[in-house]
């Protein structure tokens, strides 16, 4: 069985089609014989037809995906879209995408997607046959592969959800902490900060403490696109504070790393099961090496480790970086470091030579007169300031 699917044209004319291929004596003929004999209201299947009479090879089925509720509706689905599904399987067969010794054998079943709002004939039809052959195309290349799939998951957005969900695939990454718990003050940082895909907004503790979570919604609707972690410093009940922030739309909770194992592990699977970041934070861990290999041997491995010098002893230790290969080495790669706490322009470029991810920065961009122009010297520091355009293809 082949698997085939293309998104082509734009506006309400647009073009979908999910398509399956294979034998008509194996399940893809089973289930395109039943789709015929077993019609249901509204989704009435028919056969793609270059023109009355003459069916196309391999004998292909139409499937509408939008419920047809009238004869405007019909004439769209057995007028333009029909006749262009039809054509785009013939020439397939012609152009040598489906071998044409195999075209007697094989069947096709297309979901074709019709808006109801659709008006010009011209387009659907044209939509509908780049989509039809792109599809085939596609299923017969068993394109994408895994390798495309996990290239492209982390780099790529979907147009319908309206917004990006951000994974940290490309480190280094700035990461600018609101921790002064003034929103007016903390809402002007974050119109003021510039654009770029390398730049992560922290809602601080005391910023939480303050105005509670709902306050990453706050940071979203202002820059929906950009990555939101939540410090909780989550002590107690993991599993419930994690989803709090979920539900609140930020993308990272931050874990106390002197949190019960168990509180850590709850916070961890939460995170996980509802597709955002788990950091654990490991101010005052005496050995944030043995946690991350207790968590490593149960199972629990966090996304991001925050190694943090509180503000309250920042006169009294240069920083808390730690042995970051030694961390990277038992969590067999799988984190990144952010270090907290004494980053400011001269000492950035020495954190990330001692390997660190994630420079989390406070008061020199959120206190600085220019805060655009304090960020973009850190972001210039990371080699990291331009931003990645999304690409608009109908095809790889």
């Amino acid at each position: 069985m082949y698997v085939g699917e293309a998104l082509v044209g734009e506006g309400a004319e647009v073009a979908h089609i999910d398509l399956i291929m294979g034998s008509k004596y194996g399940p893809v003929g089973v289930a395109f014989s039943n789709a015929l004999s077993q019609m249901s209201a509204g989704h009435t299947p028919l056969l793609a037809v270059i023109r009355p009479n003459l069916p196309t090879k391999p004998a292909t089925l139409i499937v509408p995906k939008v419920t047809v509720k009238n004869m405007k509706d019909a004439e769209k689905i057995f007028g333009p879209a029909q006749s262009a599904v039809a054509k785009a399987i013939a020439d397939a067969v012609e152009e040598g995408i489906i071998p044409a010794d195999k075209a007697e054998d094989m069947v096709i079943i297309a979901s074709v997607f019709i808006h109801p709002n659709a008006k010009d004939y011209n387009k659907i039809y044209r939509y509908n046959y780049g989509a039809a052959k792109l599809a085939v195309k596609r299923a017969m290349e068993g394109f994408p592969d895994v390798k495309k799939v996990l290239y492209e998951k982390d780099r790529s957005r979907h147009p319908i959800i309206g917004m990006k969900v951000t994974k940290l695939f490309d480190p280094p990454y700035l990461q600018v902490a609101l921790d002064i718990p003034s929103w007016e003050k903390m809402e002007r940082v974050v119109r003021e900060l510039p654009r770029s895909d390398h730049l992560i907004i922290e809602v601080g503790t005391p910023l939480i403490k303050k105005y509670g979570v709902s306050f990453v919604e706050k940071v979203k609707e202002i820059r929906p696109e950009t990555f939101v972690v939540a410090d909780l410093k989550v002590l107690d009940t993991g599993n419930l504070e994690a989803r709090i922030v979920s539900d609140a739309g930020g993308d990272a909770v931050v874990i106390s790393g002197l949190a019960p194992m168990k509180t850590i592990q709850k916070a961890i699977e939460e995170a996980h099961k509802t597709g955002i970041y788990a950091c654990i934070d490991m101010l005052n861990v005496p050995s944030p090496v043995d946690l991350l290999r207790d968590l490593s041997m149960s199972g629990y491995i966090p996304d991001v480790v925050e190694l943090h010098r509180a503000i309250d002893v920042e006169t009294e230790e240069e920083h808390a970086w730690g042995n970051i290969p030694e961390i990277k080495e038992v969590t067999a790669e799988k984190v990144l470091v952010a270090v907290a706490g004494g980053i400011r322009e001269d000492t950035a470029p020495v954190a990330l030579r001692a390997g660190a991810d994630i420079l989390i920065v406070g008061r020199a961009i959120t206190n600085a007169q220019d805060v655009e122009g304090a960020c973009r010297r850190f972001l210039r520091i990371l080699k990291k300031e331009e931003i990645d355009q999304y690409r608009v293809m109908t095809d790889f």
